[in-house]
């Protein structure tokens, strides 16, 4: 018996391999042109294919996942990574870890909201690189 399916709908691999949460999430990205193959937006309904490199725009970055194997079904994400390798170029990922890096302040817990004096002295640490 075959066990490679012959057509894997492109919402459904995304959502079998973990890259979506919900097959309705990842049908709306398809719709919504979030999901690419070699540049060009595909629907939900686009047969997936082993060895395509598939482009999902989760912003500020691209990611880029290779197809090694075709699913249907969801599976444990031990099993799933199985099936997806992310070639994400590094740059794209510096770029994330660069976005996420610097916007919040800690704060301790339960000392409340920042007076008009803590809020200068946070501008005057950012001004100069510290935060």
């Amino acid at each position: 018996m075959d066990t490679q399916i012959p057509n894997v709908r492109m919402d459904k691999w995304l959502w079998a391999v973990r890259i979506y949460k919900t097959r309705s999430k990842a049908t709306d990205a398809c719709a919504n042109k979030k999901v690419l193959i070699n540049g060009v937006p595909v629907k939900p309904s686009r047969p997936v294919r082993v060895g395509e490199a598939v482009e999902v725009k989760y912003p500020p970055i691209i990611r880029i996942y290779k197809v090694v194997g075709l699913l249907e079904r969801r599976v444990s994400a031990k099993i799933a990574v199985d099936f997806v390798e992310e070639i994400t170029p590094q740059e794209e990922l510096d770029k994330l870890k660069r976005h996420t890096t610097g916007v919040f302040e800690y704060r301790d817990r339960g000392i409340g909201r920042p007076t008009k004096r803590d809020l200068r002295a946070i501008k005057k640490l950012k001004k100069k690189g510290f935060l």
